[in-house]
């Protein structure tokens, strides 16, 4: 996708919608920048791709707009938000992947009752103007909003599923009941056994951790 395409899709989002500006805060677009430099480096060196890609609290769909911005090698993304304002703009945001045989597609739900070993939900066609019942079993889940839920969810990914994880430790943030304050702490919380990065970045108002690995 060309950064114009991106651009374009992006101003009429912020013109059809009411949105939540903090997407565009320059901590937000960093974290995910800086997330999918990892990402690139990650699948090149361990010669991955990863598949059907469950994006968890999506919100906007920013991320999966930059991967598909950046070249990453994936079948397709979806993202999921219990926000049901979410996919809406999601979809507008990445009009342009969407567009491409629905190489990215969202919906509402529960991450809590997403089941990683073969999840049913609903998407919204456009040209049909109705939801279509469809299923997907998913090679990666990435969730960036650790900080914002329990960890509970993550015990139901099955074995042999990269995950891709970020939180930090600023506890005063707008609904942010899950911090953590080192990256020991993180991995205790998200056992893998395998991974593949850990690390961490300084921000103004806190600190990022990122963890991507195999269960």
């Amino acid at each position: 996708m060309k950064i114009s395409n991106f651009l374009h899709d992006l101003s009429l989002a912020t013109k059809e919608f009411d949105l939540n500006y903090d997407c565009f805060s320059k901590g937000q677009l960093e974290s995910k920048e800086w997330l999918v430099d990892i990402m690139r480096d990650v699948q090149t060196y361990r010669s991955l791709d990863f598949g059907t890609v469950f994006v968890l609290c999506g919100w906007y769909g920013i991320l999966p707009a930059m991967m598909y911005l950046k070249g990453i090698s994936y079948e397709k993304i979806r993202s999921f938000d219990i926000d049901d304002k979410c996919w809406r703009i999601a979809d507008r945001i990445n009009r342009t992947s969407v567009a491409n045989g629905w190489k990215f597609k969202a919906a509402t739900e529960d991450i809590f009752k997403i089941r990683f070993s073969g999840h049913m939900y609903k998407l919204w066609s456009y040209a049909k103007e109705t939801d279509f019942v469809v299923s997907d079993v998913p090679d990666t889940i990435i969730n960036t909003s650790c900080e914002h839920t329990s960890p509970d969810w993550f015990k139901y990914i099955p074995r042999q599923k990269i995950v891709v994880l970020q939180s930090n430790d600023f506890w005063d943030g707008d609904g942010h009941i899950n911090c953590i304050s080192s990256l020991n702490e993180f991995k205790k919380m998200f056992p893998l056994k395998d991974i593949y990065y850990e690390g961490q970045a300084g921000f103004p108002k806190y600190t990022r951790y990122t963890i991507i690995g195999v269960t």
